[in-house]
């Protein structure tokens, strides 16, 4: 395909010649009054009155008028001097008020009219269907038949041309019928609108029909049929269909390639792309405003940005759309601080932007994450008055989530008139993004109680949010009500109930629904082996992830990464080494900063520190805190402080906001016994302000989520969990249970285990234990990874009451049963 596109050649030249009707012979007219004369001369000085235009003072004001209001002032005049009932002036008349938008006036004065002719019927039904709704313009097509007016060829263009934009596919098969009865089924304008008629109802097969019985095509049946493919995201027939186009003697125009560009993009074939832009050079047509906008738009959509960026450049002359495709190209393509300096320059250069730009600048906000730039763009959709532009407050409130401020998101929200469904999944992916679960599944059904039914988009938005929850009752909610909303089917929406369960700890069945899958994506296979990885089956995530080799769909980052941290959790140290190798050798993938991240992690986990520190040393890029997180992470599991103190020091010095890593290396120095030290850092977080996130465990009963933090007692039940506990802890010491009191000082022995005993995930289990029937399995889950003791207490537990007792900690699950846990004490 490519190399015929390569020879294009350039069109043969089109001369336009256009030869003005004689003069209308002039009759006397009575001499022009002073007002008619000041009216006449403020008018003559916007436009050349032609020569030929009727003499009479009103009828050049007719010729002159611009507007509706301009219209109304000058029929008084016409009913003054007699001339209301001239069919010149009615035909004028109705014809202005046609252009006007305007229709209805139109038809009063039609209705006026005793003896009609044809042209009255043309043109006003011509206005109905560039004016007015469907329905009508069809009433009056019936009207015009039923007065015994022969349809002409345009008033089928026009009709088809509202069908198709209106995608009413049951009556533009009416009005082919009846086209096809008045004896136009081969006349080339009316079948080029059947077709353009049939591409814009999406039935693209039809459409091929028509414009292949054609008895003879034109530049523009060729265009028509070639954008109907192109818009039906058909874009290879459409390539198609240009080469044939050639070999039939039709040489590709402006509008072609401008049709066709967009086609090349969605393809995402920079060659045929290159071809295109070559004849575009050859023809002389990159002078074209929409040909460079369509151009540029094309190389950022293959990926080329700097291509787009070169032709962007040498652009004389720019129009919002040639801004907004370059800022748009930028954000495509990851460039958000580039798409931004494109904004800012376009403002600077005194382009006034669209709503298009406006929600293009958003979404690099967005991306970055920079809420004062935001806060500037939302000062210009309210100086642009574009508060009433849905698509615009969708963006805002998009942009704000993204910028973890949703409350204003929220407020914009219940301010917003005429909400659309894409304004309620925006709300709710963006309570789901920011961690508010209740809120985002409360707007779920507030959407549905107000009849606004769920689509793919809203499904990829909850199931998400109900995988936080990791509530398996939940999950089988959502998944029925996929089942009954026909979702089942949709690619996305099966993957997002994969990665649900998998996150539930119910990875037998995510593996069930990934099988049944007929079709997966590259993020499907990601989430079944993350799934794995994260519930401690490294050995099923690498096996799964051969499995993805063999087929077509190859893995991409974000596989490695799952796969990675997979090995990484169940201790496959060469695996991982393998698949870190293969990533750049065969794939031809860059690690990323959190490859680096999760390859330090692998390294120690395993022990093999020192690898570990080495590995960092050699990264080709500045290590970042998640590299030397992971390395910190690993001193604490090995208790190794020269290289947790070094870990920690860089750390310190990328200033993290949070004081997790702080509490890290005081349980290294804690765990080894420096006790002063642990003050030390713990003097250095108040210095910070930064505090420890205080442990949480939640346990979902009957509907009812139940939290608990370590130490609290103000659980209903807390004094009968607390006495339970003292018991069960009786029963696992006898089992074999030793508490680890290590980190622990300054206090006798018994008040240690009574603060291990307070412990977040112990507290959870217990109430989880005593409101549940014999065999039923508790599901916990907790914000920070499960310490040690906990860890321990929960296999002696698991056995002595014969439960299964599953934990979510913030990087894994864990599986407890008969004294045992699918981690194998390597997490």
């Amino acid at each position: 395909m490519s190399s015929q596109l390569l020879h294009f050649t350039a069109p043969l030249p089109i001369t336009n010649s256009i030869t003005p009707p004689p003069p209308t012979p002039s009759r006397a007219r009575p001499p022009i009054s002073a007002p008619q004369f000041q009216a006449f001369h403020t008018l003559s000085q916007r436009t050349h009155i032609p020569s030929h235009v009727y003499t009479h003072p009103a009828a050049i004001l007719l010729e002159l008028c611009t507007s509706i209001k301009e219209l109304n002032q000058i029929i008084p005049l016409i009913i003054k001097n007699g001339l209301y009932n001239e069919h010149l002036f009615q035909t004028k008349l109705v014809s202005l008020f046609c252009n006007y938008g305007s229709p209805s006036e139109a038809f009063r004065i039609f209705e006026t009219v005793d003896d009609k002719l044809e042209v009255f019927y043309h043109t006003l039904l011509k206005g109905y269907a560039k004016n007015s709704s469907l329905s009508d313009a069809m009433s009056f097509f019936c009207r015009m038949k039923s007065d015994g007016v022969r349809p002409v060829v345009y008033n089928f263009t026009y009709l088809l041309k509202v069908c198709g934009d209106n995608a009413d596919l049951r009556r533009g098969k009416e009005i082919h019928a009846h086209l096809i009865s008045s004896g136009f089924a081969t006349n080339l304008f009316a079948m080029t609108a059947v077709v353009n008629m049939y591409a814009k109802c999406r039935q693209i097969n039809e459409a091929y029909k028509m414009f292949d019985r054609m008895p003879e095509r034109d530049l523009v049946s060729w265009n028509t049929i070639i954008a109907g493919y192109a818009q039906n995201g058909l874009a290879k027939i459409a390539l198609e269909l240009v080469i044939r186009m050639q070999e039939e003697g039709q040489k590709p125009d402006s509008i072609t390639l401008v049709t066709l560009l967009p086609a090349v993009a969605d393809y995402g074939s920079l060659i045929i792309g290159k071809s295109i832009h070559a004849y575009v050079l050859r023809a002389s047509f990159e002078s074209l405003v929409n040909i460079s906008t369509a151009l540029l738009d094309m190389y950022s959509k293959c990926g080329s940005v700097g291509t787009a960026r070169l032709i962007f450049n040498r652009m004389k002359q720019k129009t919002a759309v040639s801004w907004n495709s370059m800022i748009d190209g930028y954000v495509q393509n990851e460039d958000a601080e580039e798409a931004m300096e494109i904004f800012q320059k376009m403002l600077d250069e005194g382009f006034q932007p669209t709503n298009v730009t406006i929600m293009e600048a958003l979404h690099a906000c967005a991306d970055l994450g920079d809420l004062e730039q935001g806060k500037f763009v939302h000062k210009l959709v309210d100086q642009l008055k574009l508060g009433s532009d849905v698509s615009v407050m969708n963006s805002l409130m998009s942009m704000y989530s993204k910028c973890k401020r949703v409350d204003i998101a929220a407020k914009i929200f219940k301010n917003l008139q005429g909400k659309t469904l894409v304004s309620w999944n925006t709300m709710i992916l963006g309570y789901a993004q920011n961690g508010r679960v209740s809120e985002a599944l409360s707007h779920f059904c507030q959407m549905q109680s107000q009849n606004m039914k769920p689509d793919s988009f809203t499904m990829v938005s909850v199931i998400p949010a109900l995988a936080e929850l990791s509530v398996t009752r939940q999950a089988k909610w959502i998944h029925g009500l996929v089942i009954r909303t026909c979702f089942d089917k949709n690619i996305f929406v099966m993957t997002a109930l994969v990665d649900m369960y998998a996150k539930c700890g119910a990875v037998h069945t995510a593996r069930k629904l990934f099988d049944m899958m007929d079709e997966r994506h590259v993020t499907t296979w990601n989430a079944m082996i993350d799934g794995y990885g994260t519930n401690g089956l490294g050995k099923a995530a690498v096996d799964l992830f051969n499995e993805m080799e063999k087929g077509t769909i190859k893995p991409n980052d974000i596989t490695f990464l799952c796969v990675i941290s997979a090995c990484s959790h169940s201790g496959l140290v060469e695996e991982g080494l393998q698949y870190f190798a293969s990533m750049k050798e065969d794939y031809g993938l860059d690690p990323a900063m959190d490859h680096y991240g999760a390859m330090v992690d692998l390294l120690g986990r395993a022990g093999r520190l020192s690898e570990a520190w080495d590995f960092i040393q050699k990264m080709p890029m500045e290590p970042g805190i998640t590299v030397f997180g992971a390395m910190l992470g690993a001193c604490r599991i090995h208790k190794n402080v020269e290289l947790g103190e070094r870990a920690a020091d860089k750390i310190f010095e990328l200033n993290p906001v949070e004081g997790g890593y702080h509490v890290l290396l005081a349980n290294i120095y804690s765990t080894a016994s420096l006790w002063d030290k642990v003050a030390k850092v713990r003097k250095m977080m108040e210095k910070k302000g930064l505090q420890k996130t205080p442990g949480c465990s939640l346990v979902d009963l009957r509907n009812e989520v139940h939290t608990f933090y370590s130490g609290s007692t103000s659980h209903p039940q807390s004094k009968r969990i607390y006495t339970f506990l003292e018991t069960l802890g009786d029963e696992i010491k006898a089992a074999g249970y030793v508490p680890d009191t290590n980190s622990i000082h300054d206090v006798e022995a018994d008040v240690k285990e009574q603060l291990l005993n307070s412990h977040s995930e112990k507290l959870a289990i217990a109430f989880g234990l005593l409101n549940t029937t014999p065999g039923t399995t508790i599901h916990i889950r907790k914000n920070l990874r499960v310490c040690g003791d906990c860890h321990n207490a929960t296999k002696y537990i698991s056995l002595v009451t014969g439960r299964e007792i599953i934990v979510r900690d913030m990087h894994r699950f864990h599986h407890f049963k008969n004294g045992t846990c699918s981690c194998g004490d390597y997490w």
